[in-house]
């Protein structure tokens, strides 16, 4: 266990710095005061940087648990549930859905503790602090509080900037900004964090200058259409920012893409070198909320879990299995095999072989042979973060109690928004670099080069086979949904949601599958997005607390 984990764990069994979710419904809900306020806890540099540790686990726990995979997979499609979550999964997410108002506090939370802990640092950090770690500390909760209003922002459009906590309380007049405002507001964040934060990190685990430039990339692609406001044409100002800091990143951080895309996964992969940014989660007996829970729900069965496993109807759709390469739509249906390493180390097909994970069956236990099962459906489950039992991972999970982290920005992405801003506002383009980093990330998954030329297409497609499953592909629609709704409602609507069968050709080690349509299953395969329903209504039980967010929101700098 790492040094910066060690630290995570103490804070949360000896200080309860952080009980959250349960202080109130209301977003603008005065700092817990459980909250560390104690002056005398920012006399040295440890205990500030402790200050700031929990800002990478646990005030992400409410999104990481159910919604990240809920928002970011099965509303875009890369994933189905069969019989939960039936509202993402068919579009259809309203005030009351319980991942939409987990989502909204947990974004806010971030934003709520990373203002807590910049006034904190400063109000009472000590002689003894140095200035380093004083604005490497604030810096970190400056990056945290802007990634979380990049998520605000394009799941609910105009929401509400908070810098102070406190002040927020005695202002009656607080309403939503716009969305131009509010990616103005983080951008504007990130460039002053890029300048505080370290080259290579103070701890293991701990955010870099590289991890704030990976997010200016990131920001600055999906900026340069938000004011596009459908009419298709990107700002080339901001897609010449995405395409320097994707370089920067990719030259200078240091990092580098793992030989094997199956390794990304494999425990132990934390902090790896192709890591960005991480949420960092413990395996941590007995204290709740610091832990990594996901992988409880989305593990297909008990057999290879600690007592949960609860994610036996969770599959990738038929959509997303028709995007690797290899797998061929018939007049039937589908059928193939794949070169892509990253179909096998995100979803399980019958008869694939996990030797990682111990297999429960009759009489004993095995090396994961994923099951054969069915006639006329079965589900291709979720492998990506599967880590497996107890025994798979040094004894270090448990019942909802995982310890690998979640990946928030990896160097691959960096490549991709590279080739992405090249490409711009040109139906294609050849442009060598482009297509070599494109290349760096197509050849790592197993695939042939590709020739060109680059289309947006072509890059979303390769974006979809490389996070699906990291709670990527929803964002990547919005960014599009930002300049071209149309193209985005088309993506959407055009997709497959429902259940099918999949049939390897000889079990185990199979060389191809035939995939079939599941026949009685004729309703509920598509969905309908449009202007009414693409971004998330602001949960319920906010609107019922703070009805300034009916009001049209205004533009955070003109006040």
């Amino acid at each position: 266990m790492k040094d910066f984990k060690h630290i995570i764990y103490w804070i949360a069994v000896l200080i309860p710095v952080f009980i959250l979710s349960a202080c109130s419904e209301d977003f603008l809900e005065r700092p817990p005061k459980d909250a560390i306020v104690d002056a005398s806890f920012y006399k040295s540099d440890d205990q500030v940087l402790a200050s700031t540790a929990l800002l990478y686990s646990k005030v992400w726990f409410d999104y990481n648990d159910k919604a990240s995979y809920n928002l970011g997979d099965f509303r875009a499609g890369t994933a189905f549930s069969a019989y939960n979550d039936r509202g993402n999964v068919l579009f259809n997410t309203t005030g009351n859905t319980p991942e939409n108002g987990a989502s909204w506090r947990s974004f806010f939370i971030v934003v709520g503790q990373s203002n807590l802990a910049i006034s904190n640092i400063n109000q009472y950090a000590g002689s003894a602090v140095s200035p380093t770690i004083k604005k490497l500390a604030i810096a970190e909760a400056r990056f945290m509080r802007a990634v979380a209003y990049r998520s605000l922002v394009m799941n609910w459009g105009a929401v509400p900037i908070i810098e102070d906590n406190i002040k927020i309380l005695s202002d009656t007049s607080v309403s939503r900004n716009t969305p131009e405002s509010v990616w103005k507001f983080i951008t504007s964040e990130m460039r002053a964090v890029a300048n505080d934060l370290p080259e290579t990190p103070i701890r293991t685990g701990r955010i870099t200058k590289w991890s704030a430039e990976g997010m200016l990339a990131r920001f600055y692609l999906t900026r340069s259409g938000v004011e596009a406001k459908g009419s298709g044409k990107r700002n080339q100002m901001f897609l010449d920012s995405a395409k320097y800091y994707a370089e920067r990143v990719i030259i200078k951080s240091g990092g580098s893409l793992l030989k094997n895309y199956s390794d990304l996964f494999l425990f132990p992969y934390d902090n790896n070198a192709e890591s960005l940014f991480s949420l960092q989660w413990v395996y941590s007996p007995g204290v709740w909320g610091t832990q990594n829970s996901t992988p409880a729900y989305l593990a297909y069965s008990s057999d290879i879990a600690n007592g949960d496993g609860w994610g036996g109807d969770k599959s990738a759709t038929w959509w997303m299995m028709s995007k690797y390469d290899g797998i061929k739509v018939t007049a039937t249906g589908m059928q193939g095999r794949t070169l892509d390493q990253r179909l096998k180390a995100t979803f399980m097909l019958p008869g694939a072989s996990y030797p990682e994970i111990t297999q429960s069956i009759t009489g004993g236990e095995q090396k994961l042979i994923f099951p054969f099962t069915g006639t006329d459906n079965n589900f291709l489950s979720i492998k990506k973060y599967i880590t497996g039992k107890a025994k798979d991972v040094g004894g270090q999970s448990a019942q909802q109690n995982y310890g690998n982290d979640t990946y928030m920005m990896r160097l691959s992405e960096m490549y991709l928004v590279y080739a992405e801003a090249v490409l711009g506002n040109n139906t294609s383009t050849t442009d060598p670099v482009a297509l070599q980093y494109f290349n760096k990330v197509h050849m790592r998954a197993g695939l042939p080069i590709f020739e060109g030329p680059l289309t947006f297409d072509v890059i979303f497609k390769e974006r979809l086979c490389e996070f699906a499953m990291e709670g990527m592909a929803w964002y990547d629609l919005v960014s599009l949904h930002y300049y071209d709704a149309a193209k985005a409602y088309s993506i959407l609507n055009e997709q497959d949601r429902g259940m099918f069968f999949t049939a390897p050709d000889q079990f185990p080690n199979p060389t191809s599958w035939t995939f079939t349509k599941t026949s009685w299953a004729t309703t509920e395969r598509t969905i309908v997005a449009n202007s009414g329903n693409f971004l998330l209504p602001i949960p319920s039980a906010e609107l019922s607390q703070a009805p300034n967010l009916q009001k049209p929101p205004v533009d955070y700098y003109s006040k």
